[in-house]
């Protein structure tokens, strides 16, 4: 993998909250076009990695370079004018706005001037918002909250769009619009990086996974290597 491939290249994190060591000499490399898995039981460090990527939380050790370019400690709008989005978890949306203004805020091309998603292009991808557009954000249920923010995302056109945490405490039927979702943003060239629970769903879409047990990486392989590895799935995630 050439380094001109990489849109984020972090190497050797070492992260803390006050004396608590979290992450442990962590690499994490995303390429163009490429879809990661984030895997882990909670508390193993899968939140602060992306935080520390976002420059939410500033390493201690290491670098975190975006397009070549060395983002270590940068402010978070610093990295997301980079064209990197994040969806946190707990969506985060602006409750008092409506989904109109949610999305419309957002608005912008790409770092390369892209305007791939457009609000008639999101509302195609989210039907249900299409229907909610007036709803204030705190009148949605869970998944269309989910909706909105991942929808927010995408209207900054980003080169890659980071989901923690993807489907936590959504319905079924709802959870499943969201992978249809997460497919389809693969398919339009999107790089993405996604933590959920559900391993079957996240290696049906992402082309390698990594798995962090107590701030280490302890697997980093293709999808088909990890299912191929039902130990690694017992120890490390419980299945």
């Amino acid at each position: 993998m050439s380094t001109t491939e990489l849109l984020i290249d972090a190497r050797g994190l070492q992260t803390y909250y006050g004396q608590s060591h979290i992450l442990r000499g962590v690499d994490f490399q995303v390429a163009r076009g490429e879809t990661i898995g984030l895997m882990g039981r909670n508390g193993m460090g899968k939140t602060t990695l992306l935080k520390t990527l976002m420059g939410l939380v500033k390493p201690r050790g290491g670098t975190v370079h975006v397009k070549g370019r060395d983002m270590t400690g940068c402010a978070p709008y610093e990295i997301a004018k980079c064209g990197v989005a994040y969806v946190p978890e707990g969506r985060g949306i602006f409750g008092n706005l409506s989904v109109v203004e949610n999305l419309k805020m957002a608005a912008r091309p790409g770092t390369n001037g892209q305007r791939d998603w457009t609000f008639e292009r999101v509302l195609q991808t989210f039907p249900r918002l299409a229907e909610r557009l007036s709803h204030g954000g705190q009148q949605l249920s869970g998944g269309e909250q989910q909706m909105l923010t991942i929808g927010r995302a995408l209207m900054t056109n980003p080169d890659v769009l980071i989901l923690d945490e993807a489907t936590e405490g959504l319905a079924p039927l709802i959870a499943r619009e969201i992978w249809r979702i997460c497919g389809l943003i693969r398919e339009s060239g999107i790089s993405t990086v996604i933590v959920d629970k559900n391993w079957k769903h996240v290696t049906r879409l992402t082309n390698r996974n990594l798995i962090l047990v107590k701030g280490e990486v302890v697997f980093s392989g293709t999808s088909d290597e990890l299912r191929s590895r039902p130990e690694v799935l017992t120890q490390h995630l419980g299945v």
